[in-house]
């Protein structure tokens, strides 16, 4: 079993495929972190418990060799508030003193085999309880009562944990919960590297790489969603690491909201991190026999590198995170009307493109922003969703039949989380969007943000979206987010509730979502926030695939999707051919293909030459989904290391085909150039699709390929396919 404990020693062991977790029950009932990092068979590890490095203005436990002991220096499990550690705690109660210290200390566990659900939350799952193990600990204040669940769950097919935390009050008081961390990891050293994605709108997910100094570094949101300023991702890995070699530790919480994760340098070399929702903005009631769950946070260790850990977190989401029929089944292909049409359309008109994309060999038709109200441009009639016959030409119905009757299938967009100033829905219930009393309300993209904290906001939106859904033939729902959270309060809460607004508002979003999943099991979903403001496994959990950004330049998108990769499969990543004139269809098609892959243009627009690269590239898509989807990726040239060229392959899991993309992106002045390839088999041959050409997998890891007789000119790029003799 991968989770045992030694009742002599009284020591936690969790063991995943590559990697060991150990903690202790220590004396006076603290849980005390020893070791996580690369496998190890034995649990002797009480020597790193103590680091010798007492100081004598740290708070003592006196009832522990006569005050030898200070949680401070302590690499404890689940620090709590003001109790002796000042470093970054997990939890704050406030309790009926008006204090807020807070002691957790063990009470009990259990194992068991299978993994829990989150109330209302989404969360990691197994299919078969023989997948995962876990443990949970309960931890009790013993002055206010108040108790915590900590969730640690093992996958035995993937090398990943997940952490998670329940707070219960058992008592007959009411208390406040002010701050609560998912996880929080001690190391015993700070000789590590930081590495986080930070980004913007249109330029999401770029990697940031920093050494840890004696300060509190760390990435955050407090914007109401995860944001395009920072994903929450983190991992720290060796100072040496790189794809393939060095230890990597990476986190990643399982949350669409506001959220925190800090690495804190302790004086004595140690750091410190923890991960959960940005307490800035957060408290929580908690009544006689309430509970509040905090949502979940992963974490992965790998000594193969930061591609190692990478590949880790994408077989780990492909399996227990996408819970949707489409995580394993072949998604049509779609062209979306938007950057060729903006809302300026008519149902003829998208009928015409419906018509060429089924000569192309195109699944489906998305007809995006404008088919609703008096949706004419972006000032006007969010939350109005009911359907502009006068646009469409007539009834939605006869709309989605004549894309139909031409063998198409018909994906809709919705923004269901806003409300337009101008719009019957806003004139009718303006307390029903997010706003706090006498004071203006924020206006973005000329829309505010409806209150989806409020279960009759909720009903509402979602009814008229289940009778559009319900009522016509629709595949696909692309669910789209156009900004962020002001003035953040509720008419539905009381004054002393108003911080739980920017949580419920998040558990209003999964509620909806949920819905939306059960009732249509079929549909397919595609998350949406200005692009890729809000990519995370929470998001995840209800929508396979995520448009990566709304910037579509391949040569940028090489940034974005090379970020986002650290730690998100392609299978999740929104990708299109667009119109960008930055380089060529066949350029661009290779870039999108690293992802769901589809089509965001005019196709009336294409040249004979154009049709003919566009039909090769759907039968591409055709050929190579299973690899894309269900390979594993090699980052072989990172964009941020080489300002020339950008590289990358997928491998199968028998190691008997691969796919290597190389793109150009801006000329170099070398002349010869050599691509070594990884993850194949060194003692299997492999031919060339295109030349037939074998080579020992041996050869093409260890002396590469030469480059010199594909295209060296900005913009170029090419692809190989290599498959087992």
């Amino acid at each position: 079993m991968p989770i045992n404990y030694d009742s002599e020693k009284k020591i936690f062991k969790l063991d995943s495929a590559a990697s060991s977790y150990v903690f202790e029950i220590f004396d006076e009932g603290y849980l005390v972190h020893l070791y996580y990092g690369a496998y190890i068979p034995d649990n002797n590890v009480g020597m790193f418990r103590d680091k010798g490095m007492f100081v004598s203005e740290s708070p003592c436990n006196f009832k522990i060799g006569e005050g030898s002991f200070s949680p401070d220096v302590t690499p404890l499990e689940f620090s709590g508030e003001g109790s002796g550690d000042f470093r970054n705690s997990c939890i704050a109660v406030r309790n009926a003193d008006g204090n807020n210290v807070t002691d957790m200390r063990y009470v009990s566990h259990k194992i068991y085999p299978g993994k829990p659900s989150l109330k209302g939350m989404p969360a990691l799952f197994v299919t078969d309880p023989s997948q995962a193990d876990t443990l949970e600990v309960t931890v009790r204040d013993s002055v206010t009562g108040i108790e915590a669940v900590l969730y640690y769950t093992v996958f035995n097919d993937c090398g990943a944990m997940a952490r998670g935390v329940k707070v219960i009050n058992p008592t007959d008081k009411t208390v406040y919960l002010e701050r609560i961390m998912s996880c929080c990891v001690d190391y015993d050293t700070h000789d590590y590297d930081l590495i986080t994605l930070y980004g913007k709108w249109s330029k999401e997910r770029s990697v940031e790489r920093s050494p840890l100094a004696h300060l509190t570094q760390g990435i955050s949101s407090k914007r109401g969603s995860s944001s395009h300023h920072h994903n929450p991702f983190a991992a720290l890995v060796d100072r040496e690491a790189n794809e393939d070699y060095g230890s990597a530790y990476g986190f990643n919480l399982v949350y669409s909201g506001n959220f925190v994760f800090d690495a804190e340098v302790e004086p004595f070399g140690g750091v410190r991190t923890v991960m959960g929702i940005n307490p800035e903005g957060f408290e929580w009631t908690l009544e006689p026999g309430g509970e509040f769950v905090a949502p979940e946070a992963v974490t992965v260790y790998s000594n193969e590198g930061i591609g190692g850990m990478s590949r880790v977190f994408h077989k780990l989401y492909s399996k227990h995170l996408i819970r949707s029929k489409w995580a394993h089944v072949k998604r049509p292909l779609l062209i979306n009307n938007w950057e060729a049409t903006g809302m300026d359309f008519t149902g003829d008109q998208l009928v015409t493109f419906a018509e060429r994309a089924k000569e192309l060999g195109i699944d489906m038709l998305v007809m995006d922003d404008g088919w609703f109200g008096n949706r004419d441009s972006d000032k006007t009639a969010l939350g109005d969703w009911f359907v502009n016959e006068n646009k469409l030409g007539g009834p939605l119905g006869d709309f989605v039949k004549r894309i139909n009757d031409l063998g198409i299938k018909f994906g809709i967009w919705f923004e269901p989380e806003m409300v337009s100033r101008d719009s019957d829905l806003y004139r009718a219930h303006p307390d029903w969007c997010i706003h706090v009393p006498g004071r203006e309300k924020s206006i973005a993209r000329h829309q505010y943000v409806l209150d989806f904290s409020r279960e009759d906001v909720r009903d509402y939106i979602y009814g008229l979206m289940r009778g559009i859904i319900a009522e016509n033939n629709i595949a696909y729902v692309k669910w789209d987010c156009n900004r962020y959270l002001s003035e953040v309060g509720s008419a539905a809460l009381p004054k002393e509730r108003q911080k739980e607004t920017f949580h419920r508002y998040v558990l209003g979003v999964y509620d909806v979502l949920g819905r939306l999943t059960s009732d249509f099991p079929d549909l397919l979903l595609e998350g949406c926030a200005s692009g890729g403001g809000r990519y995370d496994p929470g998001m995840l959990y209800y929508e396979p695939q995520i448009w990566c950004s709304d910037n579509t330049d391949p040569i940028e998108r090489l940034s974005i999707q090379f970020g986002t990769s650290l730690c998100y499969p392609a299978s999740t990543m929104g990708a299109h051919v667009s119109d960008s004139r930055r380089a060529g269809y066949e350029t661009k098609g290779n870039i999108a293909l690293w992802g769901t892959f589809g089509y965001e243009l005019d196709p009336n627009t294409f040249t004979p030459e154009e049709v003919e690269i566009v039909k090769n590239q759907v039968n591409e898509y055709h050929k190579y989904y299973a690899l894309i989807h269900e390979g594993e990726l090699y980052r072989l040239i990172t964009p941020d290391k080489n300002h020339f060229r950008a590289a990358w392959m997928f491998v199968s899991e028998d190691k008997n085909s691969a796919l290597v993309t190389s793109v150009v992106m801006r000329k170099q002045e070398e002349n010869n150039f050599y691509l070594k390839l990884k993850g194949l088999d060194p003692e299997k041959y492999y031919v060339e699709d295109e030349s037939g050409e074998v080579y020992s997998g041996a050869l093409l890891m260890n002396a590469g390929l030469c480059l010199n007789k594909y295209g060296r000119m900005d913009g170029d790029s090419f692809k190989l396919y290599f498959r087992t003799l």
